[in-house]
């Protein structure tokens, strides 16, 4: 859980210190962005691999291997004097932290027999679901008190203790088997079309997606590389992503709604520190104990559903999580500009008990019972292809919150008119508080029209968030008729026998 937590902290407390870096290297906005993109990119192309690269290196070496990979690069990020250097060592820390979250989830999921696999995923779902909403908060403190380099610093310590405990109690799992062959086709075709994927929904929306030339090549090429990939790993004897692992309905079913969640989840995570920054006028510590009931809920609720999931079928848990988050989702739709940090606390809980009562029984549903020898590809398709449904659901909010935010301020323009003595009275009153101020008539005036402006921006905003809130909330309700796909998973025969050997 600790390799876990690095991870999933690392990749949300680096964009708190993103403008201390943009004005201590000297970079622009979007040259600063490669520092988040370059570390996603190499970790995305990475977790599909940890199957084959597990079975190549040995489970334990790899995993420690990437620890201290990512361990080390964490130092050079920290000790970077330029962007390009920083940028590099930020994709070498990529892929080392890609294995992190995938190899802990095979472990922890081989550890424990297959009755308790939800107290193995309760466990792990508390690095993986924590740790974003502290990361923030955390790197905002850091960020203000010791500088950024010392976001990459804390990590040393933590990497240290981590490869000191895995060595000393994780083993190789039995059923490995070294390939034979390596798939370095598969690996280039992985790699390309990740990358052009990656950076279509990454910068699709900033470049007015197919507007732009660049977005329309890469995305023809990001669908013939995912084509080719695929069919190179069905007709090969040792692909490096066995997608054959797909052949059980538990794994495609729960990978779909894995993918479901992960948008409506990210809908939420990636609209609520913007809006309460730039709406609500928060700093990223507020910003961070707004979230941190929220993250406190999502622990509980883990600790709780984890035990619960050895007992009960998992699919009534999700459904019941996924109308708690629903309701917290509509909730939230219901803000306002006036609205305060305790209108979030409540809707924040819901939203937190739900994810709990999602994450570890789905988590479960999906890979309980598999035979040992076919976890770990399964566990990485599964991460793989939830972390590509964030990605869109990143990549699909920001241009919908850009369009309803747009097309809000139009039609609220349209009632404002010079006519209307409402208007008149506010552009009066803010007219009076520039002269006040020592602004002369003319200036005033033309101030108080910019600053109705950015009331009514501010106000098409909330309203945009507010529809988003609404789009989460029914994604996850489409949840709920995908669980009749699935039934729910028995131990294997193989996976019972291993439990007893462990």
């Amino acid at each position: 859980m600790l390799a876990a937590l690095m991870q999933v902290i690392d990749s949300s407390i680096v964009n708190v210190a993103l403008p201390d870096m943009m004005g201590n290297l000297g970079a622009s906005l979007d040259e600063i962005a490669w520092v988040s993109t370059g570390y996603i990119l190499a970790s995305v192309i990475v977790m599909p691999m940890t199957g084959f690269l597990g079975d190549l290196f040995g489970r334990k070496r790899y995993f420690v291997g990437s620890i201290i990979l990512f361990t080390l690069a964490s130092f050079f990020c920290g000790a970077a004097h330029s962007l390009g250097m920083l940028i590099f060592w930020r994709i070498v820390q990529g892929l080392g932290g890609g294995a992190l979250m995938t190899v802990s989830q095979a472990v922890l999921l081989e550890s424990f027999p297959p009755e308790e696999a939800g107290t193995a995923m309760a466990l792990f779902g508390l690095g993986v679901m924590v740790g974003p909403t502290i990361g923030p908060t955390l790197g905002g403190y850091i960020v203000d008190h010791a500088g950024w380099p010392w976001i990459f610093y804390i990590n040393i310590p933590l990497g240290i203790l981590a490869a000191s405990m895995i060595t000393a109690y994780v083993h190789d799992s039995a059923h490995q088997e070294k390939p034979s062959h390596i798939d370095y086709t598969g690996i280039v075709l992985l790699a390309l079309s990740v990358s052009a994927m990656q950076y279509v929904l990454e910068h699709g929306e900033r470049e007015d997606w197919f507007e732009s030339r660049v977005i329309i090549e890469l995305s023809v090429f990001a669908a013939v590389g995912w084509g080719a990939l695929m069919w190179r790993e069905f007709t090969t004897a040792h692909p490096v992503i066995d997608f054959r692992v797909l052949r059980h309905r538990q794994v495609w079913v729960g990978t779909l709604l894995g993918v479901v969640m992960g948008i409506g989840l990210y809908a939420m995570s990636f609209t609520l520190p913007v809006f309460l920054q730039n709406n609500l006028r928060m700093t990223a510590q507020q910003t961070g104990l707004v979230l941190l009931p929220g993250a406190l809920a999502t622990a509980v609720s883990m600790g709780v559903v984890g035990k619960l999931t050895n007992r009960y079928d998992a699919r009534w848990l999700i459904t019941i999580g996924a109308a708690l988050f629903a309701t917290a989702a509509w909730n939230l739709s219901q803000i306002t500009s006036e609205s305060g940090t305790h209108d979030f606390f409540w809707p924040l809980i819901g939203r937190g008990l739900g994810l709990g009562m999602m994450f570890v029984p789905l988590t479960t549903l999906t890979l309980t019972g598999l035979a040992p020898r076919d976890l770990p590809q399964a566990v990485g398709l599964y991460s793989f292809f939830r972390q590509i449904g964030g990605s869109f659901g990143i990549a699909g909010i920001a241009t919908l919150v850009a369009r309803h935010t747009a097309e809000y301020r139009s039609v609220l323009g349209e009632h404002l008119t010079s006519s209307d003595p409402q208007v008149l009275a506010r552009v009066e009153l803010l007219t009076r508080a520039m002269i006040a101020r020592g602004a002369d008539a003319g200036t005033a005036h033309q101030r108080a029209l910019t600053m109705l402006d950015r009331m009514v921006l501010g106000q098409a905003s909330v309203l945009a968030y507010a529809r988003i809130y609404l789009l989460a909330a029914g994604l996850m309700l489409v949840l709920v008729p995908l669980l009749l796909l699935v039934r729910r998973p028995r131990a294997s025969k193989a996976g019972a026998e291993h439990a007893i050997m462990e």
